[in-house]
């Protein structure tokens, strides 16, 4: 299976370490969703904008632990998206956004370059 990664989870972020057993397959920019700064980590909405990505294969027991981080407390759910590389999961943010700071570059990497 295969997962999309935008803020932490990518290659030298902090929780990259999660990604050590998957196969890195490539970067990807996904269209027609929106960027938020959480602080330590980001949330993708559904929106207008674009963000960049990276898209891994994965076991389901890498799988499992990402749901576990993510999806326990209801702030994000997994859907598929389709990318080059195939079909791929990726975490939605389910929690309203109003207040927070929307990277309009799309990149979680260029974060501190926005106002």
């Amino acid at each position: 299976m295969r997962i999309i990664v935008y803020g932490s989870l990518r290659r030298k972020q902090g929780n990259s370490h999660w990604m050590t057993n998957g196969q890195w397959l490539g970067d990807y920019e996904i269209v027609g969703y929106d960027l938020y700064d959480l602080g330590h980590y980001p949330a993708v909405i559904p929106g207008s904008g674009k963000v960049y990505c990276e898209v891994y294969r994965i076991d389901s027991s890498t799988l499992g632990e990402l749901d576990a981080l993510r999806t326990k407390s209801g702030e994000y759910k997994r859907v598929l998206i389709g990318t080059p590389y195939g079909t791929a999961w990726m975490y939605v943010y389910q929690r309203p956004v109003d207040g927070l700071r929307l990277l309009k570059s799309g990149d979680w990497l260029k974060r501190d370059q926005e106002p």
